[in-house]
């Protein structure tokens, strides 16, 4: 990047006709130079989404204004993720595409991509600042100095042992009536094609007491539904001595109606934790709990440090306690050295667990990873076959999860009115409910009511509620 220019002559004038104002983003608006107006896209996970969210708050806090299309902005934030090496691909070519249509702005590149590859990151021209995903916070700061000098320059250090959990400002209302809180980053874990590690450093929590607060500003917005997110949510408050039921407790006294857990690992689902889990009349018992591998030796060839046997016993626990819960999970198909044997244990063990859906994805090699040097690859014509015979299956025990809530009553948040015949919401275990909208002449949005299901079609339930009962 050294030495490189973006073409942007007249913007760069405008700037320095203004010297006044070189550190004030603030102040160059109101002096009335120019919009300083932020257009942000992004690649990855739910957390990658709220990281997003939460630049785009911080830049508005410094002055700047969020617009919709790239063309009009001064600045593009591009947030990355780099789980696959395709991933990188779909990332790098948008980068290359935004820069071909808004040469004026400043871009910056930030997120996993740039922490786990920074010499990669530091080659590509069409980048203006580069940002790993431990110094977010200095955005604003780089990009007015960038604005002022028009001179590339990086924020990125390596992790280290201790590291603070970085609190991004609160993302801006989406209108949605779900609430997003980020509470943990970070991975222990090593698995064998995750680079996720050396681009999000170790286990790392939110405070409680900022939980907590965060909590209570978004009831105040009017929010019924809180989803606390993380990369290793499970391992939440291992270095403060909490878990995640205590994230979940501080939730609910703050008013929330629901709060739901995202992605999980097996590990961090202690006895303990599942109890009080279950005493919380809050918690939402939606359960994605990775499981990669039906087959034993593919679990250790991953480094995934449990057997199929303790997890079958740990969904064993949840089901007791959750009898109406919903059992989610990733499989992976397709890992080096995956024989059809070990695929045909996978199957089966799918089909005991009895998911009520799954999340299948074929194994992509990942540069800067353990299994990225093993042998045994198998063909992309292998790994596409056991997917397609695994989504099979997978819709199959969809299906029959599915009918198995005729029947029963759940309370549904019911979140927006696809059309004139339905309002639409979800159940506790996240599973699509609509109800027709006859007789409900007013809008049912953020708010709940319990629906006795009635039947199914394609991935929804439908059902009725007791209007009269309701005051509808």
């Amino acid at each position: 990047m050294t030495g490189y220019k973006t073409p942007a002559d007249s913007y760069k004038t405008a700037i320095l006709s203004n010297k006044s104002a070189i550190f004030d983003c603030g102040s160059i608006r109101r002096n009335g130079v120019l919009p300083m107006k932020v257009f942000l896209q992004n690649f990855g996970c739910k957390v990658n989404a709220i990281e997003t969210d939460g630049i785009a708050a911080l830049l508005v806090q410094h002055g700047w204004t969020v617009c919709t299309k790239p063309q009009e902005a001064d600045a593009i934030i591009l947030n990355s993720c780099t789980v696959t090496a395709s991933g990188d691909h779909r990332m790098l070519t948008a980068l290359r595409k935004l820069r071909r249509s808004s040469p004026h702005a400043a871009i910056v590149l930030t997120g996993c991509y740039v922490q786990a590859f920074p010499q990669d990151a530091a080659a590509l021209r069409d980048a203006d600042i580069l940002v790993g995903t431990k110094e977010r916070t200095k955005i604003p700061m780089l990009l007015e100095e960038f604005l002022q000098s028009r001179t590339p320059c990086k924020a990125v250090s390596p992790y280290e042992k201790g590291d603070a959990f970085e609190a991004l400002p609160q993302g801006t209302d989406t209108g949605h009536t779900r609430a997003f809180l980020k509470i943990q980053d970070g991975c222990n874990r090593f698995c064998a094609y995750c680079i996720i590690p050396y681009a999000r450093g170790r286990c790392r929590s939110r405070e409680l007491a900022d939980i907590a607060a965060q909590a209570n500003a978004l009831a105040e917005r009017g929010y019924r539904e809180i989803v606390l997110c993380g990369i290793n949510l499970a391992c939440y408050g291992q270095e403060q001595g909490l878990t995640i039921a205590d994230a979940v407790d501080a939730c609910a006294m703050a008013g929330f109606e629901r709060v739901r857990l995202g992605s999980l690992e097996p590990d961090g689902l202690t006895n303990e934790v599942l109890t009080r889990l279950a005493a919380n009349s809050a918690f939402c018992p939606q359960f994605h709990i990775s499981l990669q591998s039906g087959c034993d030796k593919i679990l250790r060839a991953m480094h995934r440090h449990y057997s199929c046997a303790e997890y079958a016993a740990l969904l064993g626990r949840i089901r007791a306690l959750f009898p109406l819960c919903a059992v989610t999970t990733d499989i992976m198909t397709g890992f080096p050295g995956e024989t059809e044997e070990d695929f045909a244990q996978t199957l089966a063990f799918v089909q005991e667990m009895k998911f009520s859906k799954i999340h299948i994805f074929r194994y992509s090699r990942r540069p800067g990873t353990l299994a990225d040097g093993m042998p045994d690859q198998v063909a992309e014509s292998v790994k596409k076959e056991r997917a397609d015979r695994l989504s099979a299956l997978e819709q199959k025990l969809h299906e029959e999860f599915l009918q198995s809530r005729i029947g029963q009553t759940v309370s549904v948040l019911f979140e927006r009115e696809k059309d004139e015949d339905f309002h639409i919401g979800h159940a506790p275990d996240y599973t699509i409910v609509c109800i027709p909208s006859d007789g409900v002449g007013v809008s049912l949005r953020n708010r709940i009511f319990p629906v006795k299901i009635t039947g199914v079609q394609g991935d929804r339930l439908y059902g009725e509620i007791d209007v009269s009962e309701k005051g509808l």
